[in-house]
């Protein structure tokens, strides 16, 4: 150890500074500046603990049933003409903005700051429409634009509608939408993008989508296929309000419980559950890749241990295994669901055997699969929200200034020039107390499935047991990963 200890400190270094000229991606929680968490993480994590489990010993006691008010009725609160015009102006809307961040990034300044592609698609619709989606449910499905452009293809060229194959559902599921949302999340973290090579990925992914309603129809594709639709109607399950079309209906707008559309329904596939587990893990990984710990794992033990001989390389180790560390990111990333799988499944498992359950751990997976959302929805919250206010605001001045070329078509194209950097203290309590609450309901919401599957308050009790250590786990390693950027002495 001790011959090594030189080496594997210069190979971190070296790997920091690798990914110091590698990265391209904004972190949420890193703000450039030191910041010193006022008492020790370890008080954070067990405080955080605590909370869980005093939620999980108060739905134990008072809780006996299932959660009756979830079977009620949402209440219909919206007007059929309104909500008409609404739709059919975000329609209008969704299609134009992809055309301008398609136009923009083929066109515009090379920057990504002066172009308004970057901000309008990453930010404007992945991250504030996904969490106006959280709290208004269901205007993607009317809205989504490489949907609408299928449909517009399918009055011409009519197989698109339904497809020259039918899709197989029950065998393939979801599998084509964690195979996109695996590309989407590595082309965020790795694939370097700048204005003009999101354009093209835009245009690639309207042509899968094309392709995708070609062979399986529209329907099947954007339910099983087009990943934005999986991803954002999990995210509208936890919406108080839900936009909707029931079948020879009109539009309407219901009002419901936060969080109760995951008490009334269940995940339909095997492979729904890994989609909701790549929810968690990728936004873990985002948080987790660039961290001092994670690539010392790599630099310090990993490399020497695979490749011995790179103790006569020094420094240049950097260049010349450049290949294996991408490999490492890569890997991990592509494997993070199916760890989450593992301890999920190992968690499921525990409590089947403290319940004395006779049903399958693949039935146990599905059904207690939604419970896993409230997580997936806040660890999206606290990783990302920041970049809302730090270049969300922007999104005014580049509508005035789109291509970057000093124009100001509305006159805001002089609005919020200098960076807005958000008080880190503030930010750091939100996200510790937001990650919390996200864990309460999931104990919760897993609490009432156990109820409902098992009978017996008792073995609904014990079955939840694995659980709750599996999110006490979550929370911690959450909290652990925000942390790192902040923590001083790194």
């Amino acid at each position: 150890m001790s011959k090594l200890s030189p080496l594997s400190l210069s190979l971190s270094k070296g790997g920091l500074l690798l990914a110091t000229f590698t990265s391209t991606t904004a972190q949420a929680h890193s703000f450039g500046i030191t910041y010193s968490l006022p008492v020790p993480f370890w008080l954070y994590g067990s405080g955080a603990a605590v909370a869980l489990a005093l939620s999980f010993v108060v739905a134990a006691v008072f809780m006996r049933r299932g959660a009756e008010s979830a079977n009620k009725s949402a209440k219909v609160i919206g007007s059929h003409p309104v909500l008409s015009g609404f739709v059919r102006l975000s329609q209008i809307l969704a299609l134009v903005f992809l055309a301008a961040a398609v136009i923009t990034g083929l066109y515009g300044h090379p920057n990504s700051y002066a172009n308004l592609n970057m901000t309008l698609f990453w930010i404007i619709f992945v991250l504030a429409f996904a969490y106006f989606t959280a709290v208004i449910g269901g205007l993607y499905q009317f809205a989504n634009p490489w949907q609408n452009i299928a449909c517009g293809i399918g009055k011409l060229v009519k197989p698109i509608q339904t497809g020259l194959f039918k899709y197989n559902a029950e065998r393939f599921g979801y599998w084509p939408a964690i195979a996109l949302y695996i590309a989407f999340i590595w082309v965020e973290l790795f694939g370097a993008t700048k204005p003009l090579s999101l354009a093209y990925y835009l245009m690639a992914y309207t042509g899968i989508n094309v392709l995708g309603s070609l062979l399986w129809g529209i329907k099947d594709w954007f339910r099983y296929g087009e990943f934005f639709s999986v991803f954002l109607r999990m995210m509208a399950l936890a919406a108080p309000f839900t936009l909707s079309k029931p079948e020879g209906g009109n539009l309407q707008l219901s009002l419901q419980w936060p969080f109760a559309q995951l008490l009334k329904e269940t995940a339909d596939h095997k492979s729904l559950v890994v989609f909701i587990l790549f929810m968690l893990s990728s936004t873990a990984y985002d948080g987790l890749h660039e961290t001092v710990p994670w690539q010392r794992l790599f630099w310090s033990q990993l490399l020497p241990t695979l490749d011995p001989s790179v103790l006569e390389h020094g420094l240049r180790a950097i260049i010349t295994h450049r290949s294996w560390y991408d490999t490492y990111q890569w890997g991990s990333l592509i494997l993070s669901p199916f760890v989450y799988l593992a301890a999920y499944l190992l968690a499921l498992w525990g409590g089947k055997k403290l319940a004395k359950s006779d049903l399958s751990l693949s039935h146990l997976a599905v059904r207690f699969a939604y419970s896993l959302l409230p997580i997936a929805l806040v660890y999206h919250v606290t990783h990302y929200y920041t970049l809302l206010q730090t270049q969300g605001l922007k999104v005014l001045a580049l509508f005035s200034n789109p291509l970057g070329w000093d124009w100001n078509l509305f006159g805001t194209a002089d609005w919020f020039k200098y960076p807005i950097i958000p008080d880190v203290s503030w930010v750091w309590h939100i996200q510790v107390i937001t990650i919390v609450i996200g864990h309460i309901i999931s104990v919760y919401i897993a609490h009432v499935e156990a109820l409902r599957l098992f009978g017996d308050h008792r073995k609904a009790t014990l079955s939840q047991l694995p659980m709750l250590l599996l999110m006490m786990a979550f929370t911690t390693a959450g909290l652990w990963i925000l942390a790192q950027p902040i923590q001083s002495g790194l």
